[in-house]
C-alpha cells in the first residue's frame, strides 16, 4: 500500500487508479470493514490524526479531483461520508523521499510521465498535507538506493 504525500499530479495514468485502490482499501480498514492491514505503516500518520475517516476521505478526495482534471469517471459515492476536510503534517524529508521513489518508479513504468518531472526539484504534496521541517517519517519503508 502507498498513500503518496505528492500531490497526486505526478502520477501518471496506473499510478493514480492504483493510489485510487489503495486510498479506498485503507478507508475499509479504517472504518473496521476488513481484518488484513490494520497494522499498515501507510496508515498510521490518518489515524494519528485523531479522525481518521475524515482524514482518509480528505485524502480520496484529493485523488477524486485529480480524476475529474484528467477526465477519468472515479465514483465518488465509493467516499464514505461527508466529512471534515483534514489538514495534517508532514515532513520535508517524507515528501522527497517519495519525490526520489516517484521518479524511480517513473523512469521504468512510464518515460513519458517521468520525462515531464525528471528536472523538477520540488514537488507539491497532496493539497491535505501541510508540509513541515523533518527527517523521513520512522514507519517509511525505505528502500535501499532511492
Amino acid at each position: 500500500m502507498r498513500l503518496w504525500t505528492l500531490h497526486p499530479r505526478y502520477l501518471d495514468s496506473q499510478g493514480l487508479l492504483g493510489l485510487w485502490r489503495e486510498a479506498l482499501l485503507a478507508q475499509k480498514v479504517l472504518s473496521g470493514g476488513t481484518r488484513g492491514y490494520r497494522n499498515h505503516p501507510q496508515l498510521r500518520r490518518f489515524i494519528a490524526s485523531g479522525q481518521p475517516l475524515a482524514a482518509i476521505n480528505t485524502f480520496l478526495i484529493g485523488i477524486l479531483k485529480e480524476a475529474q482534471r484528467r477526465d477519468y469517471n472515479f465514483n465518488k459515492n465509493k467516499i464514505n461520508g461527508a466529512l471534515p476536510f483534514i489538514k495534517l503534517n508532514e515532513t520535508t524529508g517524507q515528501l522527497s523521499y517519495e519525490w526520489r521513489l516517484l521518479k524511480y518508479k517513473l523512469k521504468r513504468r512510464s518515460p513519458e510521465a517521468f520525462a515531464k518531472i525528471k528536472s523538477q526539484e520540488t514537488p507539491q504534496s497532496h493539497p491535505m498535507f501541510r508540509i513541515i521541517a523533518g527527517e523521513v517519517r520512522a514507519w517509511e519503508k525505505v528502500k535501499d538506493g532511492i
